[in-house]
């Protein structure tokens, strides 16, 4: 199956639970393809756990979830060794990132130490518990949902934890047409609960493998260098892109490549990209920030409005 026959199949599974949201479905695979994870930040009631659900159970994966509180410990997400009394030996009970798809509802309202225990999982793919290391199932996803607005009882992701996400994006409000559509599609059932899986987990890793074969050209690999330096290189940024973050949109650049049906990445790909991988990796100064009534979103728009896009030559 190729990386664009998976991305149709998925969109149009996901299309019959969430509508008018195709172009951040399109990210989300792109994502999955990258081998990375994903932070969904919006306001409550705008589809957030849905879509990641609906995503879930388009894949005939393993699919788990956790409702992230502030009592929520380390060991309920990695695993725990308990003494069986009938065996008399200690047992490893699997936590709850033993699954290839994992829902982290609400992650900032965990402590940061429960928090922290998704660092290794995410970034290794493995985790330790009491000195010993478990790897985890292949694939491995996690996307993650957080309330921006809200602040009580919330610890804020700290940026060693963002970075491990490959991409930052906000669903928002729906259209006129598609709320509509959503309120005829509801009625006894939901319709999360008549969707089925469409995909596999060797139909995800056949794209995958599209996709990170996808032709990353000199001129679009400048680039992407270039506008990492234009974010170390700005007046309200304290701290730029890193060497990671530059990782982070070539692989992304590359899976969003391969659901077109592109087989080289071109500056256009990259543009697309861009906005969803690179704000959540900036540390912005906060006085150019207030004083101007930027975002960080607004830093890159304009790194990218101001960067010259090169042309890039395959030889024909």
């Amino acid at each position: 199956m190729t990386a664009q026959e998976f991305g149709t199949r998925l969109n149009k599974n996901i299309s019959e639970v969430i509508k008018g949201k195709e172009h951040e479905t399109a990210i989300i695979t792109a994502a999955m393809l990258a081998g990375g994870h994903v932070l969904l930040e919006d306001v409550p009631g705008t589809g957030k756990t849905m879509l990641a659900r609906a995503a879930a159970k388009s894949l005939d994966c393993e699919f788990r979830r956790i409702q992230f509180t502030p009592d929520l410990l380390p060991s309920d997400i990695t695993g725990i060794n308990y003494f069986n009394m009938k065996t008399q030996e200690f047992i490893f009970r699997k936590g709850a990132v033993f699954t290839n798809i994992l829902l982290a509802d609400e992650i900032n309202r965990a402590t940061p130490r429960t928090q922290s225990a998704l660092l290794e999982c995410m970034e290794e793919k493995q985790t330790t518990v009491d000195g010993e290391t478990y790897k985890l199932a292949a694939p491995f996803f996690v996307i993650a949902t957080q309330n921006p607005v809200e602040t009580a009882g919330t610890y804020p992701l700290p940026e060693a934890q963002l970075d491990r996400f490959i991409v930052r994006l906000s669903l928002g409000y729906s259209g006129r047409k598609s709320e509509l559509e959503m309120l005829a599609a509801i009625g006894e059932t939901h319709p999360i609960d008549s969707i089925s899986p469409v995909l596999t987990a060797a139909d995800l890793a056949a794209a995958s493998s599209e996709a990170l074969n996808v032709k990353l050209g000199d001129a679009s690999a400048s680039y992407i260098c270039e506008l990492g330096d234009a974010t170390r290189r700005s007046e309200k940024v304290r701290l730029g892109l890193s060497p990671r973050g530059l990782l982070a949109l070539k692989k992304m650049s590359q899976a969003y490549a391969a659901l077109s049906g592109s087989g080289f990445v071109t500056p256009d790909h990259i543009k697309a990209v861009a906005p969803y991988v690179i704000p959540h990796r900036l540390i912005c100064k906060e006085y150019a920030i207030s004083r101007s009534g930027s975002t960080a979103e607004d830093v890159v728009k304009q790194i990218l409005d101001d960067t010259a896009v090169p042309t890039e030559d395959f030889g024909g």
